[in-house]
This record gives C-alpha cells, structure tokens and sequence, in this order.
C-alpha cells in the first residue's frame, strides 16, 4: 500500500512515467509504462533494473535492433477468438508487419553474446514463435498487404474476368468516344472520367440528348454531363457483379485464415505481451540515457547511501537551460536511522526530501 494515494503525484514519478511513455514505440509498451507499480521483491527489482541497465547498453552501441512496425493488433486478436469472424485485409498486414518485428527481435537476442545481454536473451528464447502463421500469411497477402490473385483459384478466375471485361469496356468506349468527338457532340482532346466507379464520357450538355446513355453526374458549372453510354451498360453490370463476387470471396478466405490460426491466439497474443515488455524496457532505458542514469547496486538489508544523487527532472530543467543541478550526497542505515532537514527558505530542503522519495520510489 501507497500512502498518500496521490504520493506519486507528489514527489512527481507521474512525470517521469509520462517521460517513459514518450519514448514507447506503441500503445502495448505505453500500457506497460502505466502498469509499473512499487515492488518489495529484492529479486524482481534487481532484474528489472538489469533489463533496463542491458537495454541501455543497446540503445548505446547497437545500430541494428528492429524498431519498426510495432504494432498492437492485440484487439483484433481478441476479436478473432469468435467462430465466424474474421481478421480484415489491414488487419492481417499489420500482423504480418508485427510478426516480422517479433522475429526480428528473438533473433538479434539468439544471435547476441550471452555475456552481453543474459537476461534480455533469457526473456526472447521463452517466446513462442509459428512460422506456420507467417507461411499462412504469405500465401494470401502480397507484401503490400492486398489479397493476392491466386489466393485461392476461385479469386483468380473473378478477376480475371473483371480485368477481360474492363479492357472490353474501355475499347468500346474509347470508340464511342472517337466517333463522338468525329460528330462533335464532344470537345477534342476529352479523355474518359469515372463517376461512380464506372467509366463515363464527359459530354456537353447541348449535346447530351445524342448520346444515349446514364447521366451519372453533371460538373459543378453544369456544362458537362457525364454519360455512361447504352453499348457498356450491362458489361459494366457485369463488372459490378463480380466485384460483389471478388468481395464475397475475400471475405471466404479472410474467415479461413482466421479459422487456421485461431488455435495459436493465445500464443499470440503472449508474443505481442512480449513485444510491449521490450518496448517498455527500451523506453526505460532511453530515460536513463537522457538523465545520466546509473543501475544502483540493491542490499537486502536497512538503508541506502548515495553519492552524488540528482533529481532528474531538475536535472532535466536545468539542462535545457544550460544549468547544473546541485548533487545530493545520503546515507541512512540500521543505527543513523533519522536525518533532520532545517534551514531557512529556498535552501532546497523540499528538493532534498523529494528527490529521496523520487528516486527509491523509480528504484523499486
């Protein structure tokens, strides 16, 4: 138990967990930055600083671990546990984008030294991963996340005859368009539009009577109709039809891939837990270098002793400002168990009280 409620508020840690958060990559490592809470486990709290005191190191010397694509798809993930439903096309590309940030990530730790980073490795090799999911993916999705044509034979076959009969209706109004401007009824050098999601001949409106055909639309002036003539009505129908067609079979093949995988959600979801613990730990690790942090050596016993000990949001103030903060040297053990604070005002008694709460109170 914390007493007060708002003691974090107080000493300011509020702060430095918004600083955390600022360095997260994605919501899942911001989660993670708003779930930190006090700890008493002398084992847990030497671990996380080691994670934290590993990552540091990487964020200094290493030019080449992954940071892109992390991105939380854990809703969708949740989503997909319903028989029936079924992940959406950008649903499954920022999967696949994620996923290859997750492999990225277990394997700059497999191939790192042990002596380098032992708890950061010892965290990536517990991490479920299926190359089954990414071979899945793979065979529907090209990499700029469309549905592939050969997806499955039935997609191919429909878009093949979407594509047979565009080329059909773009030859016979590319003539129809000649023959209208040889009569005049259009100006030269108009090119075909698209109202509607169909292709359509602008005319001038004195002239719209001539060409038989759908107005679909007509220009902001009124001086253009835009005619989708009579002769590629119905194979623009056509083309409509199947693309209804084409969207009832992605749907069908979305909700198989979602079925194939919905044995490995819990996995996955542990994978993507995994993803927002590394980028917490980076993100902690990224605060560190911008404070000039060190990892404090824990004692399971009374007391604590600090040399040169510094708030590090003063720290931060006055480093913007080209100033520099007065250190705090502190010690406290089983027999000087009480220090008295006195003096005059704005001699930095507040300032002493508060950066002891701050900094045990970011050390455990």
């Amino acid at each position: 138990m914390i007493y007060p409620s708002n003691f974090e508020t107080k000493i300011g840690f509020d702060l430095i967990r918004e600083q955390i958060k600022d360095h997260c990559l994605f919501e899942l490592g911001r989660q993670k930055a708003d779930g930190m809470n006090f700890s008493v486990r002398a084992e847990e709290i030497r671990l996380n600083l080691a994670l934290t005191s590993e990552f540091r190191l990487i964020c200094q010397f290493e030019d080449n671990f992954p940071v892109s694509h992390y991105i939380d798809i854990t809703a969708s993930l949740k989503k997909a546990r319903i028989e029936g439903t079924w992940l959406t096309e950008e649903e499954v590309f920022h999967m696949q984008r994620s996923l290859e940030a997750v492999k990225s990530v277990i394997r700059f730790f497999k191939n790192a030294e042990e002596v380098k980073y032992p708890n950061l490795k010892k965290l990536a090799a517990v991490i479920p991963y299926y190359n089954y999911i990414d071979e899945r993916i793979a065979s529907i999705l090209s990499k700029f996340g469309k549905i592939k044509d050969n997806a499955s034979p039935e997609l191919h076959r429909i878009r093949k005859d979407i594509q047979q009969h565009s080329v059909a209706v773009s030859r016979k109004l590319q003539h129809i368009l000649k023959q209208a401007i040889d009569d005049g009824y259009v100006e030269k050098d108009t090119a075909l539009s698209v109202r509607n999601g169909r292709q359509v001949i602008p005319v001038q409106v004195t002239h719209k009577r001539r060409l038989g055909g759908i107005i679909h639309d007509e220009s902001a002036t009124g001086r253009t109709a835009y005619i989708e003539p009579t002769e590629v009505v119905e194979l623009n129908n056509a083309i409509r039809e199947l693309e209804y067609a084409e969207g009832r079979e992605i749907i069908r093949i979305l909700t198989l891939f979602t079925a194939d995988i919905r044995p490995y959600l819990d996995d996955l979801l542990k994978t993507y837990d995994f993803l927002g613990t590394i980028d917490f730990i980076r993100a902690k690790a990224l605060f560190a270098l911008t404070v000039n942090a060190i990892q404090p050596v824990i004692k399971e016993e009374p007391g604590f002793a600090w040399q040169q000990a510094i708030h590090p949001l003063l720290y931060m103030h006055h480093k913007a400002e080209n100033k520099k903060v007065v250190p705090l040297d502190i010690k406290l053990d089983a027999k000087d168990r009480i220090i008295l604070f006195s003096g005059p005002n704005n001699e930095s008694k507040s300032v002493c009280l508060n950066t002891t709460g701050l900094l045990h109170n970011m050390i455990q």
